[in-house]
């Protein structure tokens, strides 16, 4: 993936660009130490992953993402990495790919380049990426990950919600992460159907995201990566007829 690094801190800059060399999949072609030179820098390269410090000397971080949403709009994705955790919500209100805190883990900034190396996978192996694969996409769901802690996700990163019967709650399988999250008690099916209309329920234990799925094979569905290991999701007898009808129609 093409990546550039706009930040005004040389030293800053150098860190990250050292912990990158660590992927095979991550091609680092420009820095830029201010937000203007970071536009013209993205207009020229076109790159498909830029981090982003949230302080630049000539604008923020999020009037760098408003502008950049109007250049590229869905070409690239952006990570905005800062000490500053406040500027969270305002980053992912304004299309943000994620939030990475500085001092850099090592580990989250793992997680973050395989989902960004996920995300650009799956768009490409889907069927009609550019149309129906992709849309929809800007919105975001906010799940709690315990009784305080949340995380903001694409709708599109979404693999299928499953309802966990000991718990008795349902739970989101999303891009990225090895465990389901689970949601509150007070979301039930009907909910999940209503959040967007790629959500089709297969069965009473599943909702799936119809866009991930390549095939039904011994009433199993099989899906595109990143969720191509899931081989569990079996489609329920009263609810075949309509997947049918539903998978025909894209």
């Amino acid at each position: 993936m093409k990546t550039v690094i706009i930040d005004d801190n040389l030293p800053s800059i150098d860190i990250l660009a050292e912990k990158l060399k660590r992927f095979d999949d991550i091609n680092l072609v420009g820095t830029a130490t201010n937000g203007d030179i970071g536009l013209r820098l993205v207009r020229e390269i076109v790159p498909e992953l830029v981090f982003l410090d949230i302080e630049l000397p000539d604008m923020t971080g999020v009037e760098f993402l408003e502008q950049i949403n109007e250049l590229l709009r869905d070409k690239c994705q952006v990570v905005v990495y800062t000490g500053h955790p406040q500027y969270m919500l305002p980053a992912f209100r304004n299309k943000a790919f994620d939030y990475l805190m500085k001092p850099i883990d090592d580990k989250e900034l793992e997680q973050i380049i395989m989902r960004a190396i996920a995300d650009k996978n799956t768009q490409a192996a889907l069927p009609g990426s550019n149309e129906t694969g992709r849309q929809n996409e800007e919105n975001k769901l906010l799940f709690y990950t315990n009784s305080i802690d949340f995380r903001l996700v694409h709708t599109r990163d979404i693999g299928l919600f499953q309802y966990n019967h000991d718990s008795r709650v349902w739970e989101v399988v999303i891009a990225g992460r090895q465990t389901p999250i689970k949601l509150r008690r007070n979301v039930n099916n009907e909910t999940l159907l209503t959040i967007d209309e790629r959500f089709i329920q297969v069965s009473q234990k599943y909702v799936i995201n119809i866009n991930y799925l390549v095939e039904v094979n011994d009433n199993v569905c099989r899906f595109y990566p990143p969720f191509d290991k899931i081989d569990y999701v079996k489609v329920g007898r009263l609810f075949r007829k309509k997947l049918i009808e539903r998978f025909y129609s894209l």
